[in-house]
């Protein structure tokens, strides 16, 4: 019985770096470690030079004729790249939308407070969902949830315009802020700004 296939577990060679032994063209335009043009090299040359500066030839453009590769230390490029990218990631805000619940009949300071929340997440860049709960009869009274969402989104407005106008979802009612371009990420100003005044 004739002996069963191995399987090779390694990652197929497309999956892997162009670099080194893996680079499969006779000839190449090579640039140095210091960005100098040492020119069109054969592969053998080229891999040469890499190990005697004891880095890697790396391709950087394939699809140029003759192919273009690098003398550079992969490791530390590498490295290098996966930290730009974390940063960049870091940066980028994924947008969420943050809701602020409140009743039809809430008093004026917890009124203050939802207004405080609802600044502080569009400042941050988020969508603000602002929900008027209704409990027992108080379904009755949807006229006056949407006046109040409608004062809301008149006393937000300077950071927010309204993306869905208040709208009866089962036994809530509900209104879509989102923010103006212009305010997001002025939180840490404005809260300078205070402070300087609270100084004066």
């Amino acid at each position: 019985m004739p002996p069963r296939p191995r399987f090779d577990r390694r990652a197929p060679v497309r999956e892997l770096p162009n670099i080194n032994d893996r680079i499969a063209y006779p000839n190449l335009r090579v640039v140095d470690a210091d960005g100098s043009q040492l020119g069109v090299i054969s592969r053998e040359a080229a891999l040469d030079v890499a190990r005697e500066r004891e880095l890697d030839l790396v391709l950087v453009s394939e699809k140029a004729d003759p192919p273009v590769c690098r003398i550079m230390d992969y490791g530390k490029y590498k490295f290098e790249q996966e930290k730009k990218a974390k940063e960049a990631k870091k940066k980028s805000h994924q947008t969420e939308v943050k809701e602020v619940k409140m009743r039809y009949k809430i008093d004026s300071h917890d009124y203050q407070v939802r207004i405080g929340q609802a600044v502080r997440f569009l400042k941050a860049g988020d969508k603000v969902k602002c929900t008027v709960i209704f409990r027992g009869r108080e379904i009755q009274h949807t006229a006056l949830a949407e006046v109040l969402l409608l004062r809301m989104a008149k006393d937000l407005e300077e950071n927010a315009e309204i993306q869905q106008h208040p709208k009866r979802e089962g036994r809530n009612m509900i209104m879509f802020l989102s923010p103006r371009k212009q305010a997001v990420g002025k939180a840490p100003a404005a809260a300078k700004a205070s402070a300087a005044q609270a100084a004066d």
